[in-house]
């Protein structure tokens, strides 16, 4: 019982999706399952929480490795959580001006509203841009010109990052004149042959067709494990007991 009901759980939830989108009929069960999803994603929500504050106070009572770290997450998450449930900052609507907790507690001036704009906000942009010179340096030592494949790589990534900077405007803003003079024709001919152009067409031709076909086989293996799952050939989500 403990796999099978689950499993018959997953398999009906599935297919009253796939009957709801493809079956003009069956609009309104795909709208029940969505209510049945964010009714267990509050208890998941819960349990994330639960587990979250029990392993930080573990980590922080026998001051493991790190443990300091763990004070610092505690502390973001209530707060964060407390700013959440009081609603603070959060201006009423106007339906029900005295009712606080009606309002949308995201919009501009809110405390969550604060949180994101003024510590989540400039926290992503320090960690991507510290990623940046990892992504060099790897960059660097990945891309070895060892066969034809890579020096492709390589010549392509040289001109895309070149492109992006002023540099690669400045180095090559002469091209389109020169070679109108040369060849007599007009300089907008030739503009492809500034990096950043050339940037621009490398990114909105080959790059956009190679995500599109990334995104067709993610998608494909989206529908082929999904029926897995349907068919119960697949139950790792069950889990290992």
């Amino acid at each position: 019982m403990k796999r099978t009901v689950p499993l018959l759980i997953a398999m009906f939830a599935g297919i009253m999706l796939l009957a709801s989108t493809f079956i003009p009929l069956t609009e309104t069960w795909g709208e029940t399952v969505t209510i049945w999803f964010d009714i267990l994603a509050v208890g998941a929500f819960v349990l994330g929480g639960g587990n979250l504050l029990k392993i930080h106070l573990e980590k922080i009572s026998s001051k493991r490795s790190g443990w300091a770290f763990s004070v610092v997450t505690l502390l973001a998450f209530v707060i964060t959580l407390w700013v959440g449930l009081v609603q603070w900052g959060v201006n009423p609507p106007k339906l029900y001006p005295t009712h606080s907790w009606a309002g949308n507690y995201i919009e501009e001036g809110s405390g969550l509203f604060w949180i994101y704009d003024n510590v989540v906000y400039p926290l992503t942009a320090t960690m991507f841009a510290m990623l940046a010179f990892y992504v060099a340096s790897a960059a660097f030592r990945a891309f070895r010109a060892k066969n034809i494949e890579a020096t492709l790589l390589l010549f392509t990534a040289f001109i895309v990052l070149l492109g992006r900077t002023y540099a690669g405007v400045f180095l090559t803003d002469w091209v389109p004149g020169f070679m109108a003079m040369i060849t007599g024709m007009t300089p907008e001919h030739f503009n492809t042959m500034q990096l950043d152009e050339l940037t621009g067409w490398i990114m909105n031709a080959p790059n956009k067709a190679g995500n599109r076909a990334i995104t067709i086989g993610i998608a494909l293996g989206v529908v082929s494990y999904s029926l897995k799952i349907l068919m119960g050939v697949d139950r790792s989500y069950l889990g290992q007991d």
